[in-house]
């Protein structure tokens, strides 16, 4: 059986060109030839270029590459032609018809493709905290958390802490029931770390005889009796001034505005 060599040559990891290579090469299957597969990752000077060129002359291989940086590119290509090496541009090619269809330049940075795909699984791994971690379902969540949000029920939590999941933030949230002592993890935090969510209780009143409406309940539950409530947001009062957290009146604002003025909140420290 003859073998056979490709060099994969890139300027960051050589991932798309190792993906883009293989699916070729699994199209010559049980053919006579073997192939095997060189990866250069990283390369970021023209030494490096000259002698993967050398290397590939003396194998009689092939170059398949995915530099994004021009003055490289066109050294590659450039030193290919010379010595006779076939050379196939991955990706090269692609960005130049998009600048042409888009009327603007491209960045040409190495490794945006890795850096894209590691902020998709910061984002899903928050998301997957902020569920486990919801309506202090699990009270050690607080002390992995990048935020905790305090507050009594029908405050915004949970769909905050969702929000705040896709900025590629940690997020627990703990409800506040007068009946029920707060988790200790809530008072070894540092304050840094915990919203209070406040709210007047008319809203709050407002907003659990609908809910309670949605559900097919009597709206006048305890859950909506405006006494209740003022009970509740009164002992949220006490726990927010003893962790000594920022509190923010969400009233008034949609759970985007809350989350922007809780991410300044944040950036500013």
């Amino acid at each position: 059986m003859n073998n056979r060599t490709i060099y994969i040559v890139s300027d960051s990891v050589g991932e798309t060109a190792d993906l883009v290579v293989k699916a070729a090469i699994s199209q010559f299957n049980g053919s006579q030839y073997e192939t095997n597969v060189k990866r250069v990752p990283y390369v970021e000077d023209a030494n490096t270029i000259k002698e993967v060129v050398a290397l590939a002359k003396m194998d009689n291989a092939i170059i398949c590459f995915t530099i994004v940086v021009p003055e490289l590119r066109n050294l590659l290509i450039q030193e290919a032609e010379k010595e006779g090496v076939i050379y196939h541009d991955i990706i090269g090619p692609l960005i130049d018809k998009m600048e042409t269809s888009y009327g603007i330049k491209a960045k040409y940075e190495p490794g945006r493709v890795r850096k894209l795909d590691e902020d998709y699984f910061k984002k899903v791994e928050a998301i997957e905290f902020a569920v486990k971690y919801d309506d202090g379902r699990d009270p050690r969540g607080i002390l992995k958390a990048d935020i905790v949000l305090i507050g009594v029920s029908r405050t915004s939590k949970t769909p905050l802490s969702q929000y705040l999941a896709l900025k590629r933030l940690k997020v627990a949230n703990v409800p506040i029931v007068p009946e029920v002592e707060p988790p200790e993890e809530l008072f070894k935090v540092s304050k840094e770390k915990c919203v209070g969510l406040k709210i007047s209780p008319e809203k709050l009143n407002y907003i659990r005889k609908e809910r309670l409406k949605q559900l097919g309940l009597n709206d006048q539950a305890i859950y909506a009796n405006i006494d209740r409530i003022k009970e509740e947001l009164a002992y949220f009062e006490k726990i927010v001034q003893k962790i000594g957290c920022p509190v923010i009146d969400v009233s008034n604002k949609a759970v985007e505005e809350t989350a922007n003025h809780i991410q300044n909140l944040f950036l500013k420290k």
